[in-house]
């Protein structure tokens, strides 16, 4: 599912209009980005959390010129789904 189709789903489920979702749901991706960059965590009880992890340094390897590099440590988004989410996909999540 795309957002296109995400927001078409909501438009029709709710009656809001299209636009409005639109807002809406960039609205949310808008503070959940800068909630993250400002190293906040985002908690979503039911469906999981938007949170910053920190990747240690590395050594990993430039093949082409077969040396070592350092990676040096750093911070990514992830997101954990909470328990009753994962519990429900894996009773109701069939693969296409």
């Amino acid at each position: 599912m795309r957002k296109a189709d995400l927001i078409a789903e909501i438009a029709e489920k709710t009656g809001v209009p299209k636009v409005d979702v639109l807002v809406t749901l960039e609205a949310f991706f808008k503070e959940v980005k800068e909630s993250l960059e400002g190293g906040e965590n985002v908690y979503v009880r039911g469906f999981g959390s938007f949170i910053v992890k920190k990747r240690a340094k590395k050594i990993g390897r430039n093949i082409k010129k077969n040396i070592a590099i350092e990676i040096p440590a750093h911070y990514i988004p992830a997101f954990k789904p909470a328990k009753v989410f994962v519990e429900s996909v894996k009773k109701n999540g069939i693969p296409k």
